[in-house]
């Protein structure tokens, strides 16, 4: 380990967070971040159980008498998204980040960062370390596989937790204390694909240098999709000159805003003008409609020169067309009571092509159950239509908002005496485990914050070194309180 961190405080914080970069650990591979934790509850001495779903909990009890418990949570996994000239340099199931500092800011060279929700657990091992007598008994729950439909999370056996009081530690901006967050669910679409042998000449039609993001969290930034805007790139050329379809494939995770996207076609030699005509007016008029978000934003095609392969029949690429050029996208409808706030969404994450079919995965928010639904419904119509077939892959359920929620008033006036302000009570369009354990835990009451978290789901993601240790040291102050 490099100690890229030493010196910075919270010294233990900052300790916890280098250890664990240093870690893989990917949704759907938590073991080896989930042996560490339970090495660190045995080197400490601490009450451990882990289940079958790799979730870790800790209990340590308080040096206060008839202390009551209270529930820490954050998910060991992470979002792994690179840059694309690091797409060699990285495997994200073997390699620790790179870590560096800048400024105020912690960053992972060429790759995500993972403080999301990495600096919650370092939160939680930083607070089980400590021996202050005035915490109250601990209960630190580790959840795995979040980001890939809180897997954990939902399979968890809430009859173990003795504590009715959690704090989740899965926020991204510093001053809000959230109150409630959507429901989710992820569907694919796919349709079979049949080939037929093509030659001509090569391209490579290539979107690439968007902004990306958090597929919650950044929605309402109108931000551009590469998936569907290959898609309608696609059309465009389909509308005024005959090729042939190769390849397309975009997109990393589904709760990611994809920020890159490729097609291989196949065209006529006498075309090569018309082609690179089309790319290039096409290219101007999507950069001019994201002018000030995309601002990095490439549209290119590459001449490969003479090509021959299997490629898609026409009737397989009509298909492929209308799911990309029908697909809703973005925001789908905003709270009409709380201003600013998202209520339904739907992000189009990942697109990839077999050789028996084609298919989309989609991930979809909302605060309304029945909106989720009846969006789902829409998603299956239009995947029938061109033959294909539809299916769920998780659905979890909205975290509801609670008028008398005696956490929250303390957390509220903790942050207010800390701060000389008050901290905004703020709903949230992202899913939230909260959610899970709302629904399975009778009489829940529940809190979520964090430090401030930049471009989170992205290789720009940043950590606020400043930010971590004012909320660490608010974490600490309810834990006291309580």
């Amino acid at each position: 380990m490099d100690n890229v961190l030493s010196g910075l405080n919270p010294e233990k914080v900052f300790h916890y967070f280098e250890e664990i970069s240093s870690i893989p650990r990917p949704s759907g591979k938590c073991e080896m971040i989930s042996d560490y934790i339970v090495s660190f509850a045995k080197e400490h001495g601490m009450e451990c159980i882990r289940d079958d779903n790799m979730n870790v909990l800790i209990r340590k009890p308080s040096q206060k008498e008839d202390a009551s418990w209270v529930i820490i949570q954050g998910h060991m996994d992470m979002v792994c998204e690179k840059s694309y000239d690091y797409e060699a340099k990285h495997d994200f199931t073997k390699d620790p980040l790179k870590l560096a500092v800048l400024d105020d800011y912690i960053y992972a060279k060429g790759t995500t960062l993972g403080a999301d929700d990495g600096i919650a657990v370092a939160y939680m091992l930083s607070i089980l370390s400590d021996d202050d007598p005035s915490l109250p008994s601990i209960e630190a729950l580790f959840t795995a596989d979040e980001e890939d439909g809180m897997r954990g999370a939902m399979a968890f056996d809430t009859s173990l937790l003795k504590g009715r009081k959690m704090i989740n530690l899965d926020h991204e901006i510093e001053g809000e204390l959230l109150t409630c967050s959507a429901g989710g669910k992820r569907v694919v679409s796919t349709v079979p694909v049949q080939y037929e042998n093509v030659s001509g000449i090569g391209y490579s039609i290539v979107i690439c240098g968007l902004t990306g993001g958090h597929s919650g969290m950044e929605i309402d930034k109108g931000r551009g999709n590469a998936n569907l805007l290959l898609g309608r790139l696609l059309h465009n050329i389909t509308k005024n000159m005959p090729f042939s379809l190769k390849y397309i494939g975009g997109g990393l995770t589904d709760t990611a805003i994809p920020r890159e996207a490729k097609a291989e076609i196949i065209i006529d030699p006498s075309d090569v003008d018309t082609l690179e005509t089309i790319v290039e007016k096409c290219s101007r008029i999507i950069c001019d409609e994201f002018e000030g978000i995309e601002e990095n934003m490439m549209i290119y095609a590459e001449n490969k020169g003479v090509d021959e392969g299997l490629c898609l029949t026409a009737e397989s690429k009509k298909n492929i067309g209308f799911l990309l050029n029908t697909m809703p996208d973005g925001i789908i409808k905003m709270s009409r009571k709380n201003d600013g706030l998202v209520r339904t969404s739907l992000n189009c994450g990942i697109m990839k092509l077999t050789e028996k079919d084609f298919s989309m995965i989609v991930n979809m928010r909302s605060l309304a159950e029945s909106e989720k639904d009846a969006l789902s419904d829409k998603i299956e119509y239009l995947t029938e239509m061109c033959g294909g077939t539809f299916s769920e892959e998780y659905d979890y359920p909205a975290w509801e908002y609670t008028s008398d929620s005696r956490l929250r008033k303390t957390a509220f006036e903790i942050y207010q005496k800390m701060f000389s302000k008050n901290p905004k009570l703020r709903g949230f369009h992202a899913g939230l485990e909260c959610g899970v354990f709302f629904k399975k835990l009778e009489e829940v009451d529940i809190i979520s914050f964090g430090p401030d978290i930049n471009n989170i789901h992205t290789p720009k993601e940043r950590l606020s070194i400043s930010s971590s240790a004012r909320m660490y040291e608010y974490l600490l102050e309810i834990l006291k309180s309580i």
